[in-house]
């Protein structure tokens, strides 16, 4: 299965991370969205992983609320032992299967229009 069926340009890659990194920075403390939800507010809506990658490898990122970012299903990125305990300090709680709570603390990110 291809990753990105539809390539970007470099100059579309450089918008789309831009609007990632925006979008992330306006994610209210304690609540979480999806990296799915990220990249169709970008105009990606089949690039999700390259949300993940984006808020890993762009210097800078660590200093938005990366934390408040999971998959649709409420699991933490694998390997990231410190998301947890930071969405926990700031209120999030996680079900007894270890996953957050969706219907409780997912931020539905406003429109392309609204941002």
């Amino acid at each position: 299965m291809n990753d990105y069926p539809d390539k970007m340009t470099p100059e579309q890659a450089r918008t789309f991370r831009d609007d990632v990194l925006n979008i992330v920075s306006q994610i209210p403390r304690g609540m979480v969205t999806t990296y799915g939800h990220i990249a169709a507010l970008a105009g990606w809506p089949s690039h999700s992983r390259m949300v993940g990658r984006t808020l890993r490898y762009t210097p800078g990122a660590e200093q938005l609320p990366c934390h408040r970012v999971v998959n649709i299903e409420g699991r933490t990125a694998p390997g990231w032992s410190r998301q947890r305990p930071l969405l926990e300090e700031e209120g999030v709680c996680f079900k007894a299967n270890g996953r957050v709570d969706m219907k409780r603390y997912l931020w539905e990110p406003p429109t392309a229009d609204q941002l």
